[in-house]
This record gives structure tokens, C-alpha cells and sequence, in this order.
């Protein structure tokens, strides 16, 4: 069976399919090439609030029809918005899945942006912020985006600042769309046990009639990186720290060895040598990840852990040292093999997800222009080798180019 198949609609809208004969329930969602990113200085957050607004009305829909329409069939609707892309998807039983195609395509082209509801929603985001901004291990992740990528879009919060978002209008939301939105960056995916033709024949009934819509849009790169270190002192009775530097971009060659890469230093099990490190050995944190993001032109990798304000500097030095193992010693065969197998296997689990292969179906196609199968994925990671890994220790991980960002308790 093909890993997925690709209809191209005569407006430019693509049409991905996988079938997956098992299961009962349908994932489908419209991802659009467009997120905060793309804001200028007066639209900070406005990628993120039009994904709030899309649920609250349509040219034939109030919000309470919108939010019932699925729901009421033990479906979900959801939607998401990061730098560069804005989602929103569908969970029904397959029976229900031309009723979420039809409601998918109504919010995502004919939201009307109720003036009224625009201020109940304002109301709902500034709430959103004021918990993230609560929340410390939250916080440290968003202001890092602006130690790293300062001065860019990148930096810029998706949530965006009180200030923006207490100024939009129904004009604001019209304008970012119109200035944005182009039908050959834009993708409809689904994963379900429904035929391909199927979802075809769907697409041209609620999709044909778009007219197509071809903008020229340049992202500005970001180039200019310089290595911070911030210390800020804030009501919290924990220390957080991150650590990281600009990583590689999605097409780079090095993205999949430098995934492996951070994936042994601080991924999800319990085995990641920072964890083994910090937390197994010396009981300094409860729990220290590393992550990596990339973008269309750059990426981002950081190391996050929260300590007691006086373990701060000894737990800091300790993930320093574990960094320097890996730009001075190469790992042995063994090691390499193991790292090799824990990450093929967590690949394989997660793609057992349908939902969040469709997410990853939508955006690939639009980032790289194809989707790397599983085995294609396999077969980097087999060839890569101890001094190549090494060598990309060296080139991100050099402590003279890594930032960090900490939060400590106010002095008494």
C-alpha cells in the first residue's frame, strides 16, 4: 500500500490521502503556509487570535453550530498555530467525515469575524497570556525565542503582546489574509480507512469553487546570532534555566544526525544522558529535556531544566560537561548502535499515531515539498556515524556559541 497519495485541485489546493484500513476513525485538517512569523510589529499575535476567530462564525454558521457540529457526534474540533504554519482539524468517526470536511472548509474560508465576538475572544487570549506568563517553565520557552532569534520575527511571541492584541480589529484579521494567504500554500490532509477517490470527489464538491490564489511572499532569514546570557530574578521559588543556540534548518542534510543527535542528549526516556546526568545521579531536577525545531531557514535547540536556586550553578555545569563528552569523545559502537535503535523506535511508535501523521503530512508537503517515509528516515539515521555526530556536536553544541536564559527566585 502507498505511504500516502496527492491530488493537485485546478486552484492549487493539494489533497493528501493515507489510507488506513484498521481504523475507524477519520483525522482530516486544512494546514495553511502562514503563522506568527509573518506579522509585521502591529500584527504580533494576530496568526494565533485568527485561529481563535475561525470558530466564531461563519457566513452560515453562528459559534455555538460551529462547536456543536462535531461534537454533537462524539467528534473533535481543534486548530494550532506556530511560527510558520496554522492548523485546524478534525477527529470524527469515519461515517461523519464529509460532515468535518464541509465544517473544516467553512471555517477556513468563510470565518466573517464578528465584531463582537472579536471582544469576547480578546478577552479569552489576554487570559491565555496571563497563564502562560504564570507559568514559569512556559514562560522561559517563549522569552528564549527572543534571546535567540532577537530582532526577527522568530523571537516574536505567538500569542503575541497585551498591547497588540488588545488593539485588533475585524479590518486586522481581513488584511493578514488577504496579505498572506495563497491556495498553492495550502494543503487538506486526512488519514482514515476511506478511499482516496473518496476524498477526491469531497475536495472538488467543498474546494472547486475557491478561485486560485497565487502570492510571491519572501520570509526574511535570520542571520544575525549573537550568544546572550540573561539572568532575571522573578516571585518563583525555582530556579529555571535553558541553555541552546540556532540549529540546523529543515532542509539541511545534518537536520536528521543533529535529531539523533539531541534526541541521546535529552530526549523523552529516562536513558538520555541528561537525565542518567542530572537527575539519576545527584536528584538535582525532576525532570531535563532537550528539544530541537526546525524552521524553513534556521532552527532552534535548547536544553531546559528547573533546580533549587542554589543547585543552579552545579546542575548547569553538569549538562556543560555532558555537552563537552560530546564534542570530545565519539561515541563507541555500541553506543552508536543503541542511539540508532531507541530513536528508529520511537519513530515507528509515533507514527502509530494517525493524527499526528496527518499533521506531519500537510506540513512536510508544504516545508520540503514531500514526505519521507518511515524507511527513507530509517536509512539516514543508519548512515549516520560516530564522527559525524561528533562533528555536529562541535558545530552547535561549542559552549562559546550556546545562549542562556535563567529564572531565579527574587533576593529576600
Amino acid at each position: 500500500m502507498l505511504e500516502f497519495q496527492i491530488h493537485t485541485l485546478p486552484n492549487g489546493i493539494r489533497i493528501l490521502h493515507k489510507q488506513v484500513l484498521h481504523t475507524k476513525i477519520a483525522h482530516s485538517g486544512f494546514t495553511f503556509d502562514i503563522g506568527s512569523r509573518d506579522e509585521n510589529d502591529a500584527q504580533l499575535g494576530l496568526a494565533h487570535f485568527w485561529e481563535h476567530m475561525a470558530f466564531k462564525g461563519t457566513e452560515k454558521r453562528k459559534a455555538f453550530h460551529i462547536l456543536n457540529r462535531l461534537e454533537s457526534v462524539g467528534g473533535e474540533l481543534n486548530a494550532y498555530t506556530t511560527k510558520e504554519k496554522i492548523c485546524f482539524y478534525a477527529s470524527v468517526l469515519d461515517a461523519h467525515f464529509e460532515k468535518a470536511f464541509e465544517l473544516l472548509a467553512d471555517i477556513s474560508f468563510h470565518s466573517i469575524f464578528p465584531e463582537k465576538e472579536i471582544e469576547k475572544e480578546r478577552g479569552v487570549i489576554l487570559e491565555e497570556m496571563a497563564m502562560y506568563l504564570d507559568t514559569p517553565e512556559d514562560a522561559i520557552v517563549d522569552e528564549f525565542d527572543s534571546v535567540i532569534f532577537k530582532n526577527h520575527a522568530l523571537g516574536n511571541n505567538i500569542l503575541g503582546t497585551t498591547q497588540s492584541v488588545a488593539g485588533f480589529q475585524k479590518a486586522d484579521f481581513l488584511n493578514f489574509i488577504q496579505n498572506n494567504y495563497s491556495t498553492d500554500r495550502l494543503v487538506f490532509a486526512s488519514v482514515s480507512n476511506l478511499p482516496f477517490a473518496k476524498v477526491v470527489r469531497l475536495a472538488e464538491k467543498y474546494l472547486s469553487q475557491i478561485p486560485a490564489r497565487v502570492l510571491e511572499r519572501k520570509r526574511i532569514p535570520f542571520l544575525a546570532y549573537q550568544p546572550q546570557s540573561i539572568r532575571i530574578e522573578k516571585p518563583i521559588n525555582q530556579a529555571h534555566c535553558i541553555i541552546g543556540a540556532p540549529a540546523y534548518a529543515l532542509s539541511d542534510a545534518k537536520r536528521i544526525p543533529f535529531f539523533m543527535l539531541s534526541n541521546l542528549i535529552g530526549g523523552p526516556g529516562m536513558n538520555s544522558r541528561l537525565n542518567l546526568a542530572v537527575r539519576e545521579k545527584y536528584g538535582l531536577v525532576y525532570s531535563i529535556d532537550a528539544s530541537y525545531t526546525a524552521y524553513i531557514d534556521t532552527g532552534l535547540f535548547n536544553i531546559y531544566f528547573g533546580t533549587e536556586k542554589k543547585q543552579l550553578k552545579r546542575t548547569t555545569d553538569l549538562v556543560l560537561k555532558e555537552l563537552k563528552k560530546l564534542r570530545e569523545i565519539p561515541l563507541t559502537e555500541n553506543q552508536l548502535h543503541n542511539t540508532k535503535a531507541q530513536l528508529m523506535g520511537q519513530l515507528a511508535m509515533a507514527e502509530e499515531s494517525n493524527i499526528g501523521y496527518m499533521m506531519m503530512m500537510g506540513k512536510s508537503i508544504l516545508d520540503l515539498n514531500k514526505i519521507d517515509s518511515l524507511n527513507e528516515i530509517f536509512d539516514q539515521i543508519k548512515h549516520t556515524t560516530a564522527d559525524q555526530l561528533q562533528e555536529i556536536a562541535n558545530e552547535i553544541l561549542a559552549e562559546d556559541k550556546l545562549s542562556f536564559l535563567n529564572y531565579v527566585p527574587e533576593t529576600k
